[in-house]
């Protein structure tokens, strides 16, 4: 494997692999797992990366811890705080736990019950806001004027970017002929890491993005070659609810990602229950979405090796059962195999 220091502007592959040699320090090196049913269903290799067993239950942590790693002793003293769905505020408040020190989590108000309860666990305060009336970020930078804590973001830090790559990075070193990477995008902090560790690997890996259709700020961004916002999206996807990409990692995967497609609802439901079936894995409606889109585009794909990132796990029980069981029957009543176009 190629370790070459890639520049793609302020930041480049070299970037992931100094963050690699802080986050092994802490982070689970979570397992790459292989089905031969679910292989023969697409008809090529795919590994999952399960991010669901990686603690805090996301990859998350990767980011938050090395941004807190990098900080410095005053603002490790003052204490920091990130605005969340609920994955990147877990993460900040375990790393916190890690690093000495205290978070504080601006969380959306209908965030699954499971997150408010690890936070709660975890010693964050929680402060929580309406996603479809307040602007999260401006209160965010609001409380860490006043309090003097440093606003740690879920994706617009270079701290948190190279740590997100560290996923595809160890994904590349057990796997280094993978022809084809897929990772959800919300924000877009893993994907910008994911195009890093590419980078730094083989050029061309083709590192490919998924959104839920109704969540497509990403999609419609890179198309419009600029930042374009959209309403709040309605998805079960919760950690994929953005109006827009964030900044830095929009200009990191703009000129490198292969592509992103986009998603149905039920496609994620039918994904999680694929997930579950095959891999034994629980991953939330957000984690199960890069397997959503490789059903979706894996005729389009070059011959090789697939890697599929699911992000995490944290699920509400629930709604959880809900979907899967939504999602099994439909394939019972169909006698359905994976929609592949």
């Amino acid at each position: 494997m190629t370790e070459g220091n890639h520049r793609v502007g302020r930041m480049t592959s070299a970037d992931v692999l100094m963050a690699m040699e802080q986050v092994r320090r802490a982070a689970v090196r979570t397992p790459m797992v292989s089905s031969a049913a679910f292989d023969s269903l697409v008809g090529r290799r795919v590994w999952v990366k399960d991010e669901s067993k990686q603690l805090t239950g996301s990859f998350k942590f990767r980011g938050a811890y090395y941004a807190l790693a990098t900080a410095t002793s005053d603002q490790r003293a003052a204490g920091f705080i990130a605005g969340s769905s609920g994955n990147h505020a877990q993460a900040l408040a375990l790393a916190a736990l890690h690093h000495h020190t205290t978070a504080t989590v601006v969380i959306p108000s209908d965030a699954p019950t499971s997150k408010r309860v690890a936070l709660d666990a975890l010693g964050a305060q929680i402060i929580t806001y309406d996603r479809h009336r307040d602007r999260r970020d401006a209160l965010v930078q609001q409380i860490a004027h006043h309090t003097g804590r440093t606003a740690i973001p879920s994706s617009n830090h270079h701290a948190v970017i190279a740590g997100a790559g560290t996923v595809a990075w160890e994904m590349i070193q057990e796997v280094p002929d993978l022809a084809a990477l897929f990772v959800p995008i919300g924000g877009g902090g893993l994907a910008a890491g994911s195009v890093l560790a590419a980078l730094g690997h083989n050029p061309h890996l083709r590192v490919i993005g998924v959104e839920p259709a109704t969540a497509n700020d990403t999609h419609r961004s890179l198309r419009a070659g600029r930042l374009t916002p959209i309403p709040p999206p309605d998805t079960i996807a919760d950690g994929l609810r953005h109006t827009e990409p964030a900044l830095l990692p929009f200009e990191i995967i703009k000129p490198l990602i292969h592509d992103v497609v986009t998603v149905p609802e039920a496609a994620i439901a039918s994904a999680m229950a694929y997930l579950w079936r095959h891999y034994s894995t629980t991953a939330e409606p957000s984690g199960a979405v890069a397997l959503a889109g490789l059903l979706q585009a894996t005729d389009r794909l070059p011959a090789g090796p697939v890697g599929v990132v699911v992000s995490g796990g944290n699920v509400d029980w629930p709604n959880y059962r809900t979907l899967l069981d939504t999602a099994m029957e439909i394939e019972r009543n169909t006698d359905a195999a994976p929609v592949l176009h």
